[in-house]
């Protein structure tokens, strides 16, 4: 990867709906060889996907949650069965394994406080393994899915 490609990324990360024509020009190359560049990304898995930015509160999703779990065994059969179930959840955005205690954190939203206990009694709490859940309140977002340093 040069530094054409990194323009290319940093251009896409900024505005994933340019045409390529006009990424072309932003990057300083002409048609073809964007398109050609563009083509290897993709299939190289360097990008892979595009999608849209959708705002959480015009869907009346106005309530967000970081939940830590940690769980009662760490064998392999429980973790599949604990990764299995977290995918299931819609309301979870964003769930990570870590190192350590916790085991897991999850990134939830709702559309209000008592749609979360609701989530979390009814669902989270009786996901496979869950020794224990830890909440708390998101008060701010500052930086959310920033672009990556290319």
């Amino acid at each position: 990867m040069d530094r054409t490609d990194r323009k290319i990324l940093a251009e896409l990360q900024s505005d994933g709906r340019l045409s390529l024509t006009e990424l072309a020009e932003r990057v300083g190359l002409s048609l073809s060889p964007c398109h050609r560049r563009v083509r290897a990304l993709e299939e190289s898995g360097v990008i892979s996907g595009y999608h849209a930015s959708i705002q959480p509160d015009r869907l009346g999703l106005t309530f967000s949650a970081i939940v830590f779990v940690t769980l009662k065994e760490g064998d392999r059969h429980a973790v599949a069965a604990f990764e299995a179930a977290v995918q299931q959840v819609k309301n979870v955005t964003l769930a990570q394994r870590l190192f350590g205690d916790p085991d897991y954190i999850l990134h939830v939203i709702t559309e209000d406080l008592n749609a979360f206990q609701r989530l979390y009694d009814e669902q989270l709490s009786g996901m496979p393994g869950v020794q224990r859940l830890t909440s708390t309140l998101v008060m701010k977002t500052l930086v959310k899915d920033g672009p990556l340093p290319v």
